[in-house]
């Protein structure tokens, strides 16, 4: 009998005993590829040499200060070397401040705190409101389920959710008109920000928070070219801020450092976390512009908000090894190179199965929305529960995935997420795309062809 309180209480777990590389072994010997780095965590792997090295040398002198007392060298550093990062892909104007928790929930609350205070700070206390994004998830503690738009993981705690306005995600694939290019779908989907804000009243908007890369809600889901910049123009005409959610999207995954480096433009607020622990150490980080942190230093002087563990010594020591380790090594080549790969590769297993939908993203962050009909891309009756089906027939090939229902509305519809890490070989691309494309045959019940 376990005395653990589990993700599931009808669920009977195997015992993780060892990492190698990229895969997992159980007590029983058997070896699981990680091709979802858990949730789009473990970036370098279950045995990077380097991290462990840090953590254990870090741990040896100071493993935790609290931040009220003390700075330390591994938080002074990993922020520097962010700061730095940002200024090299985003430009002059980017975030480089760093506030470091222990995770992206914790995050996510950060930067929306954080929003309403700047707004108190500068002299304008209407200012309250977020925007979001239908589909969209940006992490379980409240402030944070508020405003995301998973319907599945809201409903239960609906009546303790702040209110939030949500708005269309950019999702092509579903909601693209026929006779409507790229650039005017973008168009139209984005307008609905200045439609949400004028309905609001610009006064009482604070920000609107999106991921770039939509992750576990919708599967790898980019949005078209153009939308983020003209997302970014609506906030600066409406003197709107803009958080970039990067939690699961950043710190590498999409091939570039941050993923919004990719789409042009320049949050306010920046929120990372998962890929930047790679799973050695809990940490998140909100990385801030200096307009936000100059009004706070002018005013209160005060970010009226903390944890215990942020700021984390060896947490922040992990996660300057991981950083150099990605930047310093040169995976973000490899992320991109292996990324191209996986989505042909799956293109290739998947192009004439019937129950393939869609096969997108960028970098090593890639889905597969699964329907029922290729050409209506009607999805499955929830009650199938293909994604249940596929998890559990990948896991009998050694294959761990990230399957989730509710894609198309948050009830109907299925996908599965791929972020394996980034240190996968090419043979390793090619036997994650046979496993998953087996494993989707044994869940549909559709053979490949």
């Amino acid at each position: 009998m376990t005395h653990v309180f589990h993700r599931s209480l009808r669920s009977d777990y195997r015992e993780a005993v060892a990492g190698d590389g990229i895969h997992v072994i159980d007590r029983q010997g058997r070896r699981y590829i990680d091709a979802s780095g858990g949730a789009a965590v473990s970036c370098l792997g279950h045995s990077d040499a380097a991290v462990r090295a840090a953590i254990r040398d870090q741990a040896d002198r100071l493993a935790y200060v609290h931040s009220s007392f003390f700075t330390t060298a591994a938080a002074e550093d990993l922020a520097a070397a962010l700061a730095g990062d940002a200024a090299r892909e985003l430009g002059s104007d980017s975030p480089d401040s760093v506030y470091l928790v222990s995770g992206g929930s914790e995050g996510v609350e950060a930067a929306l705190k954080l929003a309403r205070q700047y707004f108190l700070e500068i002299g304008q206390p209407t200012r309250h409101r977020i925007i979001a994004r239908r589909q969209s998830y940006h992490g379980n503690t409240l402030g944070a389920l508020a405003v995301g738009g998973n319907a599945w993981r809201r409903a239960p705690f609906e009546p303790m959710l702040a209110p939030a306005t949500h708005i269309a995600p950019c999702y092509a694939y579903r909601d693209r008109r026929e006779d409507e290019s790229e650039d005017a779908y973008g168009r139209r989907v984005a307008d609905e920000l200045e439609t949400a804000i004028q309905e609001a009243g610009p006064d009482t908007v604070a920000a609107f928070i999106a991921e770039p890369v939509v992750g576990a809600t919708m599967g790898a889901v980019p949005a078209v070219p153009g939308y983020f910049r003209r997302i970014r123009a609506i906030c600066d005409r409406y003197g709107v801020l803009f958080i970039a959610d990067e939690v699961m999207c950043g710190m590498g995954r999409t091939g570039t450092l941050f993923a919004c480096a990719q789409e042009g433009v320049v949050p306010d607020l920046l929120v990372i976390a998962k890929g930047l622990g790679a799973g050695y150490q809990p940490i998140g980080a909100v990385m801030v512009t200096q307009t936000i942190v100059e009004a706070i230093r002018r005013g209160s002087g005060f970010f009226q908000h903390g944890h215990t563990y942020m700021g984390h010594a060896t947490a922040a020591a992990a996660a300057l090894a991981v950083r150099r380790r990605i930047v310093d090594d040169g995976l973000l080549d490899a992320v991109r190179q292996r990324g191209a790969q996986l989505r042909d590769a799956l293109t290739q297993r998947l192009d004439r199965h019937p129950h393939a939908g869609d096969i997108r993203g960028r970098g090593l962050f890639v889905g597969v929305e699964l329907v029922a009909d290729r050409g209506t891309r009607e999805p499955f009756a929830p009650e199938r529960r293909i994604n249940a089906a596929l998890k559990e027939a990948a896991f009998e090939r050694g294959l761990m995935c990230y399957p989730m229902g509710g894609t198309v509305d948050g009830r109907r519809g299925d996908h599965v997420l791929l972020a394996p890490p980034f240190i996968v070989t090419p043979d390793d691309v090619e036997v994650i795309a046979d496993r998953l494309a087996a494993a989707i045959a044994d869940a549909t019940g559709e053979p490949l062809r």
